[in-house]
């Protein structure tokens, strides 16, 4: 998920470094030269339902190279694949020499998180069986990244995913959507004023979309969240009366020794997505033996990552170091 624009960035805190379970504080480092912008191309990677659901490939240059599978945010309600990942982090994917597939899937509440997992696994399984002769993917390099509903999709990647991408980097994600976080009422929400039901309704429900940035599909999360009502509408379940039909959809609950190597970055002062969610994601990896770090940014709120700050290009740095290591 995002924080909706109704709501003010949260000014990030002073930096400090430290270390130990995983978990480290971004500290100031050098930052990468940002390099000419690269215009991507436009695949279908599936249609389905009358749908073209569409990825594009910013190419990094020519011959085999590594993969960033990223995936946008958006509560899987809204969003689409033009806006991610950040401008300058792309720019340094692509000089560090990565091809860069950004990928849409089909929306929630029309479409159902089990579709919009499929939806994953084929953006996948395309970058794997098409990539190579359409860009130069390499089929054994790809890593998945992703930010808030995206960073949550990342994680499902861990275990749904074949074979398991080499590595994972979830921003703010999340590994529980049954929690109260996001099926109770939110108390943050709740500030804002009620989004009436008929106004909510009206901003969905007309087939299906894998391309959703109209602000009335926001207004349609924001009035899922002041009711608590966000895993019913995305997954179609009721999570009091049917607890057993969100288990495949919690990633906390299916890491295991296989679980790729996984980098998670939250801000300490996340209103949408709890920073919690980051921390119970790093101890269950601890506990299966699972290589990961868990980055800290103290005082930093949902997309911290859009400031142009210290703390975000020190991220940025820490996330260049993570792919390095594993996508060698």
């Amino acid at each position: 998920m995002r924080l909706i624009a109704l709501t003010a960035l949260i000014l990030l805190g002073a930096l400090g470094c430290a270390a130990g379970d995983g978990r480290q504080d971004v500290a100031i480092g050098p930052i990468a030269p940002r390099r000419a912008a690269v215009e991507p191309r436009t695949f279908v990677y599936k249609r389905v339902d009358g749908c073209e659901v569409k990825a594009d490939v910013y190419s990094a240059g020519a011959g085999t190279r590594p993969v960033i599978l990223w995936i946008h945010g958006g509560a899987l309600i809204f969003g689409e694949r033009g806006g991610d990942p950040r401008p300058s982090l792309r720019e340094q994917f692509l000089s560090a020499g990565y091809h860069v597939v950004s990928i849409d899937y089909r929306l929630a509440p029309e479409t159902k998180l089990p579709q919009i997992a499929e939806d994953l696994q084929d953006a996948y399984r395309w970058v794997r069986e098409r990539g190579p002769a359409l860009f130069g993917a390499d089929p054994e390099r790809i890593a998945v990244a992703g930010g808030s509903a995206g960073g949550y999709l990342t994680l499902l990647g861990g275990y749904l995913l074949r074979p398991r991408p080499r590595a994972l980097v979830s921003f703010y994600g999340y590994g529980d959507i049954v929690g109260d976080w996001c099926s109770r009422p939110d108390p943050y929400y709740c500030t804002a004023p009620l989004v009436p039901a008929e106004e909510a309704h009206a901003a969905v429900g007309h087939g299906t979309v894998a391309e959703g940035g109209a602000p009335g599909r926001e207004r349609f999360y924001l009035y899922c969240r002041q009711h608590g009502l966000w895993p019913r509408e995305v997954v179609g379940h009721d999570p009091d009366a049917e607890p057993k039909a969100f288990d495949p959809w919690c990633p906390v609950r299916h890491v295991g020794a296989a679980y790729p190597p996984t980098l998670l970055l939250h801000g300490d002062r996340d209103t949408d997505v709890p920073y919690q969610q980051s921390v119970m994601m790093a101890e269950a990896l601890s506990r299966a033996g699972v290589k990961h770090e868990l980055i800290t940014i103290p005082g930093g709120g949902h997309v911290f990552d859009r400031e142009d700050n210290d703390a975000t290009r020190q991220a940025f740095s820490r996330v260049m170091s993570f792919l390095k290591r594993w996508l060698r």
